[in-house]
């Protein structure tokens, strides 16, 4: 029998996974909820990007989601612009007896440490109020550096160090709310975006250092940041808008994990707007971008990961990637006991029923 499943947000990973479930006999669309005003009745295959239409329009109204009676909601709503009211919606539907798996909101992927105990107990709370379950991913906060990084320490003898990284071009990525508002592309570099203000990086890739350590069976000691920008050295357009001369136009920023006074796991994101701004900064595995896991020990790895996609280019793949990774996690979840649950606590997500011929 489909899992019936609901879904909030259709925003550039919400799209995506959107088109994910239409498309897999596995899951039965409910309900599509949005927040823009001149999505609010629009097919859900429209929504997606499908030629198809389901019947299924779209409301602005958690309300009338519930209503629908849905297992599963995929949660693809802003997050990082919106948290405490991402929470509440989250909270709202784990109460309601939803299962919920989404992108955000990201401090939840793995809370503990980082958010106030209190705040994490009334998720916790909602959730066995309602017998719920709620799982976080993505791929950056995500795959690329949870369930890589163990999969490749599983088989060390010795860790030192773990880093995971993202070297990616931003240009053809069509957001403009987090480019401009969250990043602080094309804006001075003696304006701090929301992404620098002091404290944020720590939280939003908190979850992942502190994942890892738990994974890895080690006590962070403290978490560190860093970040460096470089100007545009002439105005240019991008996909989101318009980047004007000397301003940002690059950046490079670390958050780090420190056990015993030196970094046990690094999380490193190099993003650049075109490909010849600081050739000194990492380079990727392919042309466009890639992500980068790095185990110091014994052995040591190093580990390329290439998204590519004959719909896109490699931001198109990796958001494909972020969806995928939600989508398929569905039923991992819905069987999962109640309570915010992470990578470390689900099966092994292999893919199944996915294999296409061509």
């Amino acid at each position: 029998m489909a899992i019936r499943v609901a879904h909030v947000g259709t925003g550039n990973v919400g799209r995506l996974a959107l088109t994910g479930l239409l498309t897999n006999p596995a899951y039965e669309l409910t309900s599509v909820c949005v927040s823009t005003p001149a999505k609010v009745g629009k097919d859900a295959g429209e929504l997606a990007g499908l030629d198809i239409s389901t019947g299924i329009t779209a409301t602005d109204d958690l309300g009338v989601l519930l209503e629908t009676k849905p297992d599963c909601v995929v949660y693809c709503a802003m997050g990082d612009t919106r948290g405490p009211d991402a929470i509440a919606d989250v909270m709202r539907l784990l109460a309601a007896g939803v299962d919920v798996v989404g992108s955000a909101p990201v401090v939840l992927q793995f809370p503990w440490k980082l958010m106030p105990r209190k705040y994490i107990d009334m998720v916790e709370d909602a959730a066995r109020e309602g017998g719920s379950s709620l799982f976080i991913t993505g791929v950056d906060p995500g795959f690329a550096n949870d369930l890589i990084p163990f999969a490749f320490a599983s088989t060390c003898q010795r860790i030192e160090q773990v880093r995971c990284m993202e070297i990616a071009d931003y240009a053809t990525y069509d957001g403009a709310t987090v480019m401009f508002d969250v990043m602080g592309f094309g804006r001075p570099l003696d304006d701090l975006p929301i992404l620098f203000q002091p404290g944020v990086l720590s939280i939003a890739w908190g979850t992942t250092i502190r994942q890892l350590a738990a994974g890895l069976g080690i006590e962070i000691d403290d978490i560190t940041e860093s970040y460096e920008r470089e100007p545009a050295p002439e105005a240019f357009d991008i996909a989101a808008g318009h980047v004007p001369a000397g301003t940002v136009a690059a950046m490079r920023f670390e958050i780090r994990g420190m056990v015993g006074g030196r970094p046990a796991i690094v999380v490193e994101h190099v993003t650049r707007l075109r490909a010849d701004l600081r050739p000194d900064w990492a380079q990727p595995a392919q042309p466009g971008g890639s992500y980068r896991v790095e185990i110091a020990g014994e052995p040591s790895y190093t580990v390329d990961i290439c998204p590519s996609s004959d719909r896109g280019d490699h931001n198109h793949a990796a958001i494909v990637a972020a969806a995928g990774r939600i989508v398929n996690a569905i039923p991992a979840v819905v069987a999962a006991q109640p309570g915010i649950r992470t990578t470390l606590d689900l099966p092994f997500i292999t893919g199944s029923g996915l294999f296409a011929a061509g």
